[in-house]
């Protein structure tokens, strides 16, 4: 039997999950049990993270439970298959503090076994400031050792978090203690258990590292469950009363209670509706259960027991402090230039949405493309109804096809569309000014799968943080998402770290890539010929990434060179990153520049290899199943400049080059495309794309622009069911 069974619910903090179990596994004290609690669902990003974490320690044995059973289902699926003598729990975006676990285990020593031991936490603001112990005022004044609960009365536990203490598994089963449905669940199980408990001793070393949210702790949002917090506080009274709980302890009991109905009652922004039925309800509660004798605090607070007591809710509203904060966010926002434009974007801003508008744009307005350009085409055939403008910058408007309407980015009528629009769709971020209409939907389809750093995860790297800006900037655009795209689980994890904020994940894939597998021969014969690859040549694509180390683009190899090294039969088809498309095209020798060609999609399927160095473009040319080749000459530099989210040599997605000998090598010999790299390929494949089947457009469309449910959409066609379009040649060379 171990001595701690921790259990660590995941649902929603997939991003955060691996940290959270690293920190379990790296304590000094090893005498422990580790139990993610998973969604069961297939593909599931939290249950990857825990078996992956399973595979390599034995410890880690990860149980299910479905999301819709919240909190207290997956922790009491925790606690049934929990072996261990107490019980810890920990939230999947927290820590473990290093040696929590020892220095938990030495107090349990010295005091004996004991039904529940709180312990100090420790809260770390999500960006900056000072870490907070929130804990300390209800544990500086218990007993040294362990004690009845009478000896410390206002250690009720309702201030108290379930991950913040251990519980003696037995108590938990003698007394059937569960963790409540429904929302507060912590208020149900701390005050029950505390009720129970005979034993208890406490712990001034932190425990937990409780990491702030950036969308702020979940049970403080507006809506409807704080009405949950009032069948909680019921549970926990109704259970006192039947206890006879004594004067001395059902007053500071049913003070903590109280103050935590009150501050919910006081701010009216968490109650949106039903203000007035909490507030009845409430007092109901408050008068039926009040112990003889108690006498509320002095103060605001006192006056505002008493009218609860009352029952006076006209006068409690108007004691209220109801001013607002409603523009303000609005209002710091940058304006759009010019007054002339502003004060014509203001007056869009007061006219009705338009229920049928829909705005594109991709990478600040270069043209019609990526999943923005796949997304309108698909809403063309689907949602006809909807008109879809795309936005442009006034020298890219060529690249938008004919009978597809535009509107030039900062022009007047781009800055209507845009007050106007119910439907925003953008690959990167619309400008400061854009206001977050209610009722409006905004999509972040992105533009690729992070090997690099993205987001706040830049902060800690100088280089790249220095060019990104203002992170609170970016996090206010990140706010007014609705909906993030993302076309694999890997995906989900970092864009929920790096770009935290309350919008809805959808794992379908990246519009951009159905055509991998809608193509055919034609198509990817009409597009060799018309980008000038000769018939019976093997085009290389070679796809540099950008450096941030770097003033300028530098091809990192000798293109010339490295065709007559290869083979007499190769052409290279270069791509620099879209940072340096100057809008030129061109050939020299067996060199087809096709950086400025509107279609990254076309030059993969033009292309019968990959070449690439860490570009993103490696995770949608997968989809194709051909070779590819990473040239990795300045991996440490580039790891250590920009960061990265995984090591690409140690999973690629075939073979790995450092030098350009040993790159012109694998393709002379032909084991580029051998049976080692295809599996290296099959692995990759495996993880970055399960969801690209050719049907990612129209589970968007149907999703975000026709509003139907998530059950309703197409299933993702399995990987090995697909046919991807073809390549051009017989890649093996004999």
């Amino acid at each position: 039997m171990p001595r701690f069974s921790i259990i660590v619910p995941s649902h929603g903090v997939a991003g955060r999950l691996g940290q959270a179990l690293d920190s379990v596994l790296a304590q000094s004290f090893g005498d422990f049990e580790l139990i993610p609690v998973c969604d069961a669902a297939a593909g599931s990003p939290a249950a990857g993270v825990a078996a992956g974490h399973a595979e390599r320690d034995s410890r880690v044995a990860p149980v299910h439970a479905p999301p819709s059973e919240g909190l207290a289902g997956a922790r009491n699926a925790g606690v049934r298959a929990a072996t261990g003598t107490y019980l810890l729990f920990l939230d999947g975006d927290d820590v473990l503090v290093p040696g929590a676990l020892a220095a938990l285990d030495a107090r349990l020593a010295e005091t004996g076994p004991v039904d529940v031991l709180p312990c100090e936490h420790e809260r770390v603001p999500w960006w900056e400031g000072e870490p907070t112990r929130p804990a300390a005022p209800l544990l500086e004044h218990a007993p040294g050792g362990a004690f009845a609960p009478a000896r410390a009365p206002r250690l009720t536990g309702v201030g108290l978090p379930a991950w913040s203490a251990a519980w003696r598994r037995a108590f938990v089963a003698e007394h059937e203690l569960a963790f409540p449905p429904g929302w507060f669940t912590d208020v149900g199980w701390c005050g029950r258990a505390l009720l129970r408990a005979e034993r208890v001793a406490v712990s001034r070393r932190v425990l937990v590292r409780h990491r702030a949210r950036r969308q702020g702790d979940r049970l403080r949002l507006p809506g409807a469950h704080h009405h949950d917090l009032l069948d909680q506080t019921e549970r926990v009274l109704d259970e006192a009363s039947g206890l006879g709980l004594p004067a001395e302890r059902s007053g500071p009991l049913f003070e903590q209670l109280f103050a935590a109905v009150l501050k919910t009652a006081a701010h009216p922004r968490r109650l949106p509706s039903g203000r007035r039925e909490f507030f009845r309800r409430a007092s109901a509660l408050y008068r039926g259960h009040r112990p003889a004798g108690f006498r509320p605090p002095g103060g605001s607070l006192g006056v505002q027991h008493r009218l609860l007591a009352a029952g006076s809710y006209e006068a409690f509203a108007a004691l209220r402090d109801t001013r607002r904060a409603a523009g303000r966010a609005a209002g710091a926002l940058p304006r759009p230039r010019g007054l002339r434009t502003r004060l014509h974007y203001g007056l869009q801003l007061r006219r009705p949405l338009d229920p049928d508008l829909a705005v594109y744009c991709a990478y600040w307005g270069r043209g019609y493309a990526c999943n923005p350009a796949a997304i309108h085409a698909k809403a063309r055939e689907l949602a006809p109804h909807i008109r879809g403008v795309f936005l442009v910058e006034a020298d890219q408007a060529h690249t938008v096809p004919d009978g597809v309407e535009y509107a030039v980015l900062g022009s007047h009528r781009a800055w209507e569309l845009l007050a106007r629009a119910t439907y925003l769709v953008n690959n990167a971020n619309f400008a400061e000014g854009v206001v977050k209409r209610p009722g409006s939907v905004h999509l972040q389809t992105q533009h690729g799968t992070p090997l690099k750093t993205m987001g706040v995860d830049q902060s800690t790297y100088p280089v790249v943080a220095a060019a990104t800006g203002s992170f609170t900037k970016l996090l206010g655009r990140v706010d007014r998402w609705d909906f993030n795209l993302s076309s694999n689980p890997h995906s989900t994890r970092v864009w929920e770290r790096a770009f935290p904020g309350s919008y809805e994940h959808l794992e379908y894939g990246y519009p951009r890539n159905d055509v991998y597998v809608t193509a055919g021969a034609d198509d990817v014969a009409r597009i060799r010929a018309e980008l000038g690859v000769p018939e019976g040549a093997r085009a290389v694509l070679y796809a540099p990434t950008h450096r941030d180390h770097h003033t300028g683009f530098e091809p990192g190899l000798d293109l010339e060179a490295f065709c007559e090294a290869a083979g007499e039969d190769v052409v290279v088809l270069l791509r620099a990153h879209y940072f340096y498309d100057r809008g030129g095209r061109g050939r020299s020798g067996r060199i087809i520049d096709v950086t400025a060609h509107r279609s990254s999609e076309d030059v993969c399927l033009a292309a019968d290899a990959l070449v690439t160095d860490y570009s993103s473009i490696m995770f949608d040319y997968a989809n194709l199943d051909r070779p590819i080749v990473v040239y990795a000459d300045d991996w440490e530099v580039y790891r250590e400049t920009r960061g990265v989210c995984f090591d690409l040599t140690a999973a690629p997605p075939g073979r790995v080059a450092r030098t350009p000998g040993e790159l012109a090598r694998v393709f002379r010999d032909g084991s580029y495309a051998d049976d080692e790299a295809a599996a290296l390929r099959a692995a990759f494949r495996e993880r970055f794309c399960p969801f690209d089947d050719g049907r990612a457009a129209e589970r968007v469309v149907r999703r975000v622009l026709l509003g139907e449910p998530p059950e309703a959409l197409p299933p993702v066609i399995p990987l090995a069911e697909r046919v991807p379009a073809p390549a051009a040649a017989n890649l093996v060379r004999s």
